[in-house]
């Protein structure tokens, strides 16, 4: 995870690595904030907030480019492999949320002492559940590429990226506007009322109560674990 390091691009937001390729673009008012795990008791408190901006997932990273860039926070880029418990929340009221835990880059502009950092992702005009889809298939497909570079003695770092699969992962252009005025997602066509009942009843609501305060605690350990080893 970086802050700051994003290369950016007039017209199409940010200049993209060798053999990187767009999976999804977020409407232009999401949300995003950045802020230590609940249980970091050190003093390298960060925090940063976007009221509104876009994310986009590629085969490579994710990466957040707030509307109104400061001095502070102009873009933020996480590798998908160092995004852990990744999951939607969907609250009865309010725009669902997609959260993250974290792990820093070296040089990447957070502080060392800091093993995590929670990362969540307002989606105040639709699109969680597609980004999050999208998001766990092509990180699961990373993972495997990675595996197989591991198992065949050439090192992790050598992966050959044109080598990981995209045809059945879509660019999601976002939701748009019927003639009613309400909003419908490109991907998705309408469906009867049962349809959308047990579509509703297989979506999940969101995690268990105390989950993210137990998992936010086992990943930091985790991560804590291997910090300490490379040390």
């Amino acid at each position: 995870m970086s802050i700051n390091w994003v290369m950016l691009h007039e017209h199409e937001g940010f200049v993209r690595l060798p053999h990187e390729h767009l999976i999804y673009t977020s409407p232009p008012r999401t949300c995003l904030s950045l802020k230590p795990l609940d249980s970091y008791k050190g003093k390298d408190a960060i925090s940063f907030q976007s009221d509104s901006g876009r994310i986009y997932l590629t085969n490579h990273r994710v990466v957040y480019i707030p509307s109104k860039k400061s001095n502070d926070f102009q873009s933020f880029s996480a590798p998908l492999l160092h995004m852990h418990d990744t999951h939607v929340s969907a609250p009865l009221f309010g725009a669902n949320v997609w959260q993250s835990l974290v792990q820093p880059v070296p040089g990447g502009g957070i502080p060392s002492s800091l093993p995590a950092v929670q990362l969540k992702v307002t989606f105040k005009e639709g699109g969680a559940f597609d980004y999050h889809n999208k998001f766990e298939e092509i990180k699961e497909r990373l993972r495997v590429a990675h595996e197989n570079t591991r198992q065949s003695s050439r090192g992790v770092g050598n992966v050959d990226m044109s080598t990981v699969h995209l045809d059945q992962l879509p660019a999601y252009s976002g939701p748009v506007h019927d003639s009613t005025g309400s909003n419908r997602d490109n991907q998705h066509p309408p469906s009867n009322s049962q349809d959308s009942h047990a579509t509703s009843e297989s979506c999940p609501m969101g995690p268990p109560p105390g989950y993210e305060e137990v998992q936010q605690q086992s990943v930091a350990d985790e991560l804590e674990e291997r910090l300490r080893r490379a040390s």
